[in-house]
């Protein structure tokens, strides 16, 4: 092999995994929420709201610090709210969503459960930033997740893959790189437009009887790309473009889902339709 390959095989799977990444601040332990009542298994949901919220994170998030935002939003407006951690690397903590998604939404599966078993809620809603946006629909398609949830909201959700701004493109002039993402982090392999998991996903149809999906799309996402691909087409699908609610709003594909107000006034919305409200510029300060 030519020395400028053997250099560059591991820039481009660099490359590529920084540019799938969600990486917040690592700053709480992931298996810790915090005191502010969210993860709070003696929660009952009301008669305003009620079915429990699951957190889905992004992929390199994790359970806390991808919702440093949201979750405290949805618990002040009395929504029982829960996350979990997934797709977790042996010896590699905090920064998670990078195991094989079918297996990721497995674990989906079993939080869900647990979820409803402590609430005593015959339904959740879930909502999901990135790759968290787009796994549950394996659970809700494979898993027989459809009779156990409500609603999927997907910010920013990778639904058909993203080649990351024509980079996966050139995957095949370096060759071994696509082999060693499948090896070493498959849930990023998972995630590149056309790989076997989303070809799997999508045949059929996007969505399931029973469930209502809304997808949350800014124009200026740089890492699922193109950002239309993000939507989701059949019945009961709602999409959502975040420039066509405020033009003012700027947010990437990081922003919308760790602390666009904007974004998370139609989350609220899309979880409790009945009560929507006009979502506009002046959302950010609600």
């Amino acid at each position: 092999m030519l020395p400028w390959k053997r250099t560059l095989r591991p820039l481009a799977a660099l490359l590529l995994t920084a540019a799938v990444a969600v990486v917040p601040a690592a700053s709480a332990r992931a298996s810790d929420a915090p005191g502010s009542g969210w993860n709070d298994y003696t929660c009952k949901p009301s008669a305003a709201h009620p079915r429990p919220v699951v957190l889905v994170h992004g992929t390199l998030g994790n359970s806390v610090d991808n919702w440093l935002g949201l979750a405290p939003y949805l618990k002040t407006r009395g929504y029982c709210v829960y996350s979990l951690d997934y797709g977790q690397l042996p010896g590699v903590p905090l920064f998670h969503g990078l195991g094989p998604i079918d297996r990721s939404a497995g674990q989906l599966a079993v939080f869900v459960d647990k979820v409803l078993a402590a609430t005593g809620a015959a339904r959740a809603d879930l909502v999901g930033h990135s790759q968290g946006g787009m796994m549950p629909r394996y659970y809700l398609k494979f898993l027989g997740g459809a009779a156990k949830v409500n609603a999927l909201v997907g910010i920013a959700p990778d639904n058909h893959g993203t080649d990351l701004d024509g980079l996966t493109r050139l995957l095949p002039y370096f060759p071994g790189t696509e082999d060693l993402l499948k090896a070493t982090t498959p849930g990023l392999a998972d995630q590149i437009t056309g790989s076997a998991f989303l070809t799997e996903l999508n045949a059929g149809g996007d969505t399931v009887p029973g469930v209502r999906y809304t997808v949350i799309a800014s124009r200026y996402d740089e890492v699922v790309t193109p950002w239309r691909t993000q939507y989701l087409s059949g019945s009961g699908v709602r999409n959502v473009l975040l420039q066509d609610l405020c033009p003012l709003d700027l947010s990437e594909h990081l922003a919308i889902g760790l602390f666009d107000r904007i974004a998370f006034h139609e989350v609220a919305n899309a979880l409790d339709p009945a009560h929507a409200t006009a979502t506009t510029c002046a959302s950010a300060g609600s």
